[in-house]
């Protein structure tokens, strides 16, 4: 498994042995970047300059590959062992220590989050049924900038009916997986408790990219997501 473009183009990723973890292909990764650098959600790519976080990040290929393509910073969220060690080692061989940090928790029940984050990867393992607990809790706990791009992984055939406060914008389907783009609804996009809820002045902490000065305007792609 490879690193598709960017500065790591080429680089591979470790992956722990097992089934545990289902990587990403490469093939639908570089079908969902090329989306997102090309397709109907702005006129620049989504990924430049964003906060990205990854959620059931297993070796953390999507928000490494994001890094790769020009995101400021990404954080990881994998509560498995032998997942995490991998993503930990592929953030130190591609030299990405400075940019990013991995939390060892449940993509369910996250934390309070440290800022608002442009663009989220839920890759759940298939047919869990944790995709709407996952959306649902980064939510409420502060994690998704107002205007920010979800893409969801499923199984290709796998029941799905996005949870109060989101919309689906698209559908695609790759082999034996979909990938379920989303952003929140008018209503929640909008609502001040948002800005509340992540608080503004905190000092970042050790490792912790700075948030923007504006979290409401985020990237400059977002303009065209709010028109839709």
């Amino acid at each position: 498994m490879r690193i598709v473009a960017g500065k790591h183009g080429g680089r591979r990723l470790q992956a722990p042995a097992g089934s545990a973890v289902r990587p990403t292909s490469e093939r639908a990764r570089e079908a969902l970047f090329n989306i997102l650098a090309h397709g109907r959600f702005a006129p620049m790519p989504v990924f430049q300059d964003a906060r990205v976080l990854d959620v059931f990040a297993g070796t953390g290929a999507l928000g490494l590959e994001a890094l790769s393509r020009g995101a400021r910073f990404a954080t990881f969220i994998e509560n498995d062992r032998a997942a995490r060690t991998a993503l930990a080692q592929n953030v130190k061989s591609l030299g990405e220590d400075a940019r990013t940090r991995i939390l060892a928790v449940d993509g369910t029940q996250l934390p309070r989050a440290d800022g608002p984050y442009d663009l989220v990867f839920l890759d759940p393992p298939y047919r869990s049924g944790l995709a709407e607990r996952a959306l649902t809790t980064l939510k409420e706990m502060g994690w998704l900038a107002p205007q920010a791009l979800v893409i969801l992984e499923l199984a290709a055939r796998e029941k799905f009916a996005p949870p109060p406060g989101f919309e689906v914008l698209e559908e695609r389907r790759y082999g034996a997986g979909r990938l379920v783009f989303l952003k929140l609804t008018e209503d929640f996009s909008s609502a001040p408790s948002s800005r509340g809820a992540l608080g503004s002045g905190r000092r970042p902490a050790q490792g912790q990219a700075p948030r923007r000065s504006d979290p409401e305007s985020g990237p400059p792609w977002m303009a065209s997501l709010r028109s839709q």
